[in-house]
C-alpha cells in the first residue's frame, strides 16, 4: 500500500514539476518574439513543448504539406473541458444536426488560424505568444476564460509559403534594424511567400479544397464545426489594422446575430486598441460575399467568421518606415495580433450561452434564399457528376436520387431563365432542408445578391457553371426518394478480340486517362467526327486505342484495361475498323495524338497564381511532366526541346530578339498556349491576327460613351465607384463553342466562362474562332460594369491562329481559375493534347 501511495505521490510531483517547466517563447527560442522570424520547425517544437508540459493542452497533427512540413493544432481549455473533449465535439455537431441527440455540454469552440498567407509572417509569431498567455501561471484572468471556452490554435496553415519567406528574409535581413523600404530585405522576390508550394492562395480555397493543406484542414474542421473562427492576415504597411465588423456587401444568408457578434467583438477590441493609441479601421474593404474565404466559409457554416488584418506583410520585415515616417516593427505587429486573439477568447467566454443558442438556431432548416432545391441531371457526363458530388461530400452537403419522374419548371442555369424540364429517376436532388442549408444555397445560387458592386473578389461561383453540368434551381421543396448509391468501382475486362478500345471525350477525367496512356507509350487516336461502330455511337473527340500501331506494347490489352480501371474510365470496344457511320479508323480524320514535351514560363512578370494553376494541373491532376522555364532566360533557352510552351497570364518584359525567337519556334511547328494578359504580347501587332477591334467602326459601335455622371469633373469621392463600369468581377458568360474543332471537343457547343477582366478581343480574321460571345444576352451571372459588358459583344474567348507549321492558342479567360472551375480543365486539355494534331 505504501509503495502504491509513493508511486502516486511521485507521479503527482512529476506532473507539478512538468507544469512548472513550461517555458515562455523567449526562453525556449533563445530570443524575444519579434527580434527575428522563427522557422516553422521551431514553432512546431514550441507547440510540442507546451503540450508536453500542460495536461490541458492537447496537440494533434492533422496532415502535412507538399514539402512535408507538419500541420497541427492544439486544443487549450480548462482541465474539465479537456477531459470531455470528445463529448464537446459531438455536442457541437449535434447543434448542427450532423449528429443525432441533444447536447449535454455548453462549451463554445473558438478557432484561431494563423499564416494562411506565408509572407504575412507575424501571425505564427503571435500564435506562440497567445498559446503562452493561455498557459502562463501568472495570467489568471486568461484561465477564467477557458472555463467555458475551448480554444483551437492552428499556428501555421501554410508552412511551405511561410518558410519560403522566412528563409529568404533571414538571409537578407540587415543588422542593425534597417527600415529603409528600398533595402533588399523589403523587396521580396518572385513568387513571394504568400501562396503554398503550388502557388495557390489557400485563403480562397476553403470551399473548393483543391490543395492538400485545405483538404486535410477541412477534414478536421468538419469534425468540430467551431462557433468562432478568426483568420489572421497582414495587409499593406500603410494600412494600420483591420478587424470586424465587415464591409458591405454582406451576403443575405448571414444571420442578424452573426453581425451583432461582430459588432460586439469589434467594440471590445477597439477599446483595447484605444487604450494603447493604436490605429485601426472597420467596416471597410473586407466584405462577406465570396464563399471560400476563412471568414465567409465559417459564416456560411454557422460560425462567427472574422478576417483580421495587420499592416505589414512581406515588405515589412522586422521593421519598416511607413508613409508617415513611423517605424512599424514586428514586435508591434505581434502585440496587435495577440491582443485581437485574446479579445476573441474573452468575448466568446462572456457570450458563451447566447453564442451556442444562436449557433443551433442557424442550423434550423428554414431556408430563406430564393431557390431552395437544385436538380442535377443524371445524364451529364459521369466525370462531371463525380467531381461535383465529390465537392459536396467534402462540404458535407447531402443529396439524393430523384427516384421518380415529373414535368417541372425551374431556373435553367444554361438558358439563364425559367424553363420546363423533365425530372428523371436518375437525376440528383440537392435541397436546403438539411444541416448545411445555408452553404448549399450559397454554392448553388445562380446570382449572388449584391448590396454593393464594390467587392473584394468574384461575384459568381454557382457550381453548375463551374462544373459545366445541366442543372435547374427550384423555389419549392423537392425531395429525392432514393439514397444515392455507393458507386461501384469501374471494372473493365480484357477483351483480346477487340480491335480497339474507345472512350468518349467528355470531361477532364478522360484527359487524365489519356495522359497516363501517353506516358506508357501507348498510341492513341482522336476522332474528328462522330462515328458509330458495332451499334454504339461515339462523339467527336473520342479516344481510339487500336491494336494496330501498338504492336510494340507488351501486354497491350492488359495495360489499357488496367489504366482504365485505375482511372475509373469505362471502355467501349470495336471489333472492326469499318464504321457503321462516320470515318473509318484508318481515315486521316482519325488523328494520332502526340505525347507533347511541354514547358511553362515562370518568374518575374508572370502571374504566380496562374503559373501555379498550370503547374498544379499538369503535376497533380494530369500527372504529366512539365518543364518550368525562367522567363528572363528565354534568349538562352533551347526551345526546340519542347513541342509546346505555355505563357501564363503576366506582363512579359521580352525584347524583340526574344519575341522573334518565340515566333521562329512556333513557325517551325511549336504550339504556344497563351493565357489572359499574356495575349498583350500579340494583340494589334503586325503579323498577328489578334486584335482588339476589327475596325474603327466596330470600336465605335461596341464601346459606349461615358455617361454624364462619370466625367472628369465628377466628385473625387465618386470616382472609385464610377470606375467599376469598366470592371469585371467574376462574371459568367455562355460561350458558343465550335465543337467540330479540337479546342471545342467535348463541350457540346457550349461553355461557361468566368470573366475576371474586361479585356476584349475581336474575332480572328484568319484563325479559328473556337469559343466566342456573340450577344450580351449570353451574360449569365456575376457583376460586370456596363462599359465592360458592352465590349463583350462579338468577342473572342478561345481561338487558334496557325503560324507556319505551328499554332498560337489564345485563351482570353483563364480556364484553370483557382482549379475549382472544373468546366475549364477540358478546354486546357484540348489545347494541350488535341489542337494541332
Amino acid at each position: 500500500m505504501k509503495r502504491r501511495l509513493l508511486i502516486i505521490f511521485s507521479f503527482l510531483l512529476l506532473s507539478l514539476l512538468a507544469h512548472g517547466q513550461t517555458k515562455s517563447p523567449q526562453v525556449f527560442l533563445g530570443y524575444p518574439l519579434g527580434e527575428r522570424f522563427t522557422p516553422h520547425h521551431r514553432i512546431v517544437d514550441y507547440f510540442e513543448h507546451v503540450a508536453a508540459h500542460n495536461e490541458n493542452v492537447i496537440l494533434k497533427y492533422y496532415g502535412e504539406t507538399f514539402e512535408h512540413r507538419p500541420l497541427l493544432v492544439v486544443w487549450v481549455s480548462a482541465q474539465e473541458n479537456i477531459d470531455q473533449l470528445e463529448e464537446i465535439r459531438i455536442d457541437n455537431l449535434r447543434r448542427t444536426g450532423l449528429e443525432k441527440g441533444n447536447p449535454t455540454t455548453s462549451v463554445p469552440i473558438t478557432w484561431l488560424s494563423y499564416n494562411v498567407h506565408g509572407n504575412e509572417a507575424v501571425s505564427s509569431e503571435a500564435a506562440m505568444k497567445t498559446l503562452w498567455a493561455l498557459v502562463d501561471p501568472a495570467k489568471g484572468e486568461n484561465k477564467a476564460w477557458l472555463q467555458n471556452n475551448l480554444v483551437v490554435i492552428d499556428p501555421c496553415v501554410n508552412p511551405d509559403g511561410r518558410d519560403r519567406y522566412v528563409n529568404w528574409y533571414n538571409q537578407k535581413m540587415n543588422v542593425p534594424l534597417q527600415p529603409d523600404l528600398q533595402s533588399i530585405e523589403h523587396q521580396e522576390p518572385w513568387p513571394g511567400g504568400r501562396a503554398n508550394h503550388y502557388l495557390f492562395d489557400l485563403n480562397r480555397d476553403w470551399a473548393w479544397q483543391t490543395q492538400q493543406e485545405s483538404q486535410q484542414r477541412m477534414t478536421l474542421y468538419q469534425q468540430w464545426m467551431p462557433n468562432i473562427h478568426l483568420d489572421f492576415h497582414e495587409q499593406g504597411i500603410n494600412s494600420p489594422y483591420y478587424f470586424a465588423p465587415a464591409a458591405i456587401p454582406l451576403h443575405p444568408q448571414l444571420s442578424d446575430y452573426q453581425m451583432e457578434f461582430q459588432e460586439t467583438f469589434g467594440r471590445q477590441n477597439a477599446a483595447y486598441f484605444d487604450q494603447h493609441n493604436w490605429f485601426y479601421f472597420t467596416k471597410e474593404v473586407f466584405d462577406l460575399l465570396y464563399p471560400s474565404y476563412g471568414d465567409t466559409y465559417p459564416m456560411f457554416n454557422g460560425a462567427i467568421g472574422m478576417t483580421i488584418e495587420q499592416g505589414g506583410s512581406g515588405a515589412a520585415g522586422i521593421g519598416v518606415h511607413t508613409a508617415e515616417g513611423d517605424t512599424l516593427t514586428l514586435k508591434e505587429r505581434i502585440r496587435h495580433h495577440h491582443t485581437t486573439g485574446m479579445t476573441a477568447i474573452e468575448v466568446a467566454s462572456k457570450n458563451a450561452k447566447t453564442l451556442l443558442e444562436e449557433f443551433s438556431r442557424y442550423f434550423e432548416p428554414s431556408p430563406k434564399g430564393k431557390y431552395t432545391s437544385f436538380v442535377i441531371k443524371g445524364d451529364n457526363s459521369a466525370g462531371r457528376i463525380t467531381g461535383l458530388l465529390s465537392l459536396l461530400d467534402k462540404n458535407h452537403i447531402q443529396y439524393r436520387l430523384s427516384g421518380k419522374t415529373a414535368n417541372l419548371q425551374g431556373f435553367s442555369y444554361q438558358k439563364g431563365q425559367k424553363s420546363s424540364f423533365s425530372l428523371e429517376k436518375d437525376d440528383i436532388i440537392v435541397n436546403a432542408w438539411q444541416p448545411k442549408s445555408v452553404l448549399t444555397q450559397v454554392l448553388f445560387e445562380p446570382e449572388a445578391q449584391l448590396q454593393d458592386s464594390l467587392t473584394y473578389d468574384i461575384t459568381s461561383w454557382a457550381l453548375p457553371y463551374a462544373y459545366g453540368v445541366e442543372a435547374y434551381a427550384l423555389q419549392e421543396k423537392l425531395e429525392g426518394n432514393t439514397t444515392y448509391p455507393q458507386q461501384e468501382p469501374v471494372k473493365n475486362d480484357v477483351d483480346k478480340s477487340a480491335l480497339a478500345y474507345i472512350v468518349p471525350w467528355q470531361d477532364a477525367s478522360e484527359a487524365i486517362f489519356l495522359a497516363a496512356l501517353l506516358q506508357e507509350d501507348i498510341r492513341v487516336r482522336s476522332a474528328s467526327y462522330p462515328f458509330t461502330v458495332d451499334g454504339q455511337t461515339y462523339p467527336t473527340g473520342s479516344l481510339i486505342i487500336t491494336r494496330g500501331g501498338n504492336e510494340y506494347v507488351k501486354d497491350f490489352h492488359q495495360k489499357v484495361v488496367t489504366l482504365a480501371n485505375t482511372h475509373q474510365i469505362v471502355l467501349g470496344t470495336a471489333s472492326t475498323g469499318f464504321m457503321d457511320k462516320g470515318k473509318d479508323f484508318g481515315s486521316r480524320s482519325v488523328k494520332t495524338i502526340k505525347a507533347p514535351k511541354v514547358g511553362v514560363f515562370s518568374g518575374e512578370g508572370v502571374s504566380s497564381l496562374n503559373f501555379g494553376e498550370v503547374w498544379h494541373f499538369f503535376e497533380q491532376q494530369l500527372q504529366y511532366p512539365i518543364s518550368v522555364l525562367e522567363a528572363s532566360a528565354i534568349n538562352h533557352l533551347n526551345l526546340t526541346a519542347y513541342d509546346e510552351l505555355i505563357l501564363p497570364s503576366g506582363s512579359y518584359d521580352w525584347n524583340d530578339k526574344a519575341l522573334e525567337k518565340l515566333n521562329e519556334w512556333t513557325q517551325a511547328g511549336g504550339k504556344l498556349i497563351v493565357i489572359e494578359s499574356a495575349l498583350d504580347l500579340f494583340v494589334d501587332k503586325d503579323g498577328f491576327d489578334l486584335s482588339t477591334y476589327l475596325s474603327d467602326q466596330q470600336q465605335e459601335d461596341y464601346l459606349p460613351e461615358a455617361s454624364s455622371d462619370d466625367s472628369t469633373t465628377s466628385p473625387y469621392r465618386e470616382r472609385e465607384r464610377q470606375a467599376i463600369s469598366d470592371y469585371a468581377a467574376g462574371a459568367v458568360f455562355e460561350v458558343d463553342m465550335d465543337s467540330t474543332y479540337a479546342l471545342g471537343y467535348g463541350t457540346g457547343g457550349k461553355y461557361y466562362t468566368l470573366k475576371n477582366n474586361p479585356t476584349r478581343y475581336a474575332f480572328l480574321n484568319n484563325g479559328i474562332n473556337a469559343g466566342v460571345i456573340h450577344s450580351l444576352d449570353q451574360h449569365r451571372s456575376g457583376f460586370i460594369g456596363y462599359r465592360a459588358k458592352a465590349k463583350m459583344k462579338e468577342s473572342l474567348v478561345f481561338g487558334v491562329e496557325n503560324r507556319g507549321k505551328g499554332q498560337l492558342v489564345y485563351l482570353v479567360d483563364n480556364p484553370l481559375f483557382r482549379s475549382f472551375w472544373e468546366n475549364g480543365k477540358l478546354i486546357m486539355a484540348n489545347a494541350v493534347f488535341l489542337v494541332g494534331n
